[in-house]
């Protein structure tokens, strides 16, 4: 009788991986699930949080959070609260009225420490129930430069923390560059729930989550923001355009409750610098005009 050798841990253990990275969520039994049932308890968990849209946000469920608190201590004024529309007005189930939840989750935020409290207990994105974490932020949120990402990769979901994996640690090699690291900048993304297999996100997630993207930018009020990758840039500037056609330029975006425009810049994704290398040549031109744009709103004026 021949014998068959189990197989090696290692190779379970790079399989599992494979799996995870791209987007594998649950494994098939005899028993098949019922994803009507999952679906409508979703539904369920909308409408029970859709009353709470027109009061305080509610409590975090718990987790590490990367930062906290949103005093200002450079002088600047934090942002006012942004009207609120009424969340009865449209079906809380359409993309409309998730995204009407959204805007009014993140206008009744007052500081980073509510928003993502807010974030944490939407339930209008459906990218919430196949991500193992919320990712809010990390950095300092005090910096004069944020930087906005478009969506957690498999590392950053499993960490809970944005541009923690490869690309991460290119978009530090980036900053160092600059002369910057995570002390002296913010980070976060469009997204705070990783699409399944790193997929681009759609159109309906991703108005789900501007709403929240916007206000965490008004609450930081930074002096530049870079739209890093096609999605973040698209979604920020609200422009139809690819990221070859969007990087390189300076934009502005206003923001209710601001008291004026906030500068914008596009540039690659780190991710997308690690497959096409040969555009890096085109990013470091990007980093060098970011930190040009940085040392002019610093020099006093004559």
């Amino acid at each position: 009788m021949t014998t068959i050798d189990p197989t090696p841990a290692a190779a379970i253990s790079a399989l599992a991986t494979w799996y995870m990275e791209w987007g594998v969520e649950t494994a098939t039994t005899d028993t098949p699930a019922d994803w009507y049932a999952a679906a409508a308890a979703a539904r369920e968990r909308l409408l029970r949080d859709r009353p709470r849209a027109a009061g305080d946000a509610p409590a975090s469920r718990g987790g590490p959070a990367p930062v906290r608190g949103a005093a200002l201590r450079d002088g600047r004024a934090p942002a006012p609260a942004v009207p609120r529309a009424d969340p009865a007005a449209v079906d809380p189930l359409s993309p409309e009225g998730a995204a009407a939840l959204a805007r009014s989750h993140a206008g009744a935020a007052q500081s980073l420490a509510e928003l993502e409290q807010a974030i944490r207990a939407f339930e209008g994105c459906a990218l919430k129930a196949t991500a193992s974490n919320t990712v809010f932020a990390d950095g300092n949120p005090e910096a004069d430069l944020m930087l906005v990402g478009e969506a957690p990769g498999a590392e950053e979901d499993r960490r809970g923390l944005p541009f923690v994996g490869q690309s991460g640690r290119l978009l530090d090699r980036m900053l160092k560059a600059i002369g910057r690291d995570r002390s002296s900048v913010y980070i976060t993304n469009v997204l705070p729930w990783r699409p399944p297999g790193n997929r681009t996100p759609t159109p309906v997630e991703i108005a789900a989550c501007l709403p929240f993207a916007l206000r965490h930018i008004a609450l930081v009020r930074p002096k530049l923001v870079v739209a890093v990758g096609g999605v973040s840039a698209k979604a920020l500037l609200d422009r139809p355009e690819g990221i070859t056609r969007l990087r390189g330029r300076s934009a502005t975006l206003d923001l209710p409750g601001l008291a004026g425009p906030l500068p914008v810049f596009a540039t690659f994704h780190p991710a997308y610098l690690l497959r096409q290398p040969a555009q890096k040549r085109l990013a470091w031109g990007d980093w060098l005009r970011i930190a040009e744009i940085l040392e002019k709103q610093s020099s006093p004026v004559p």
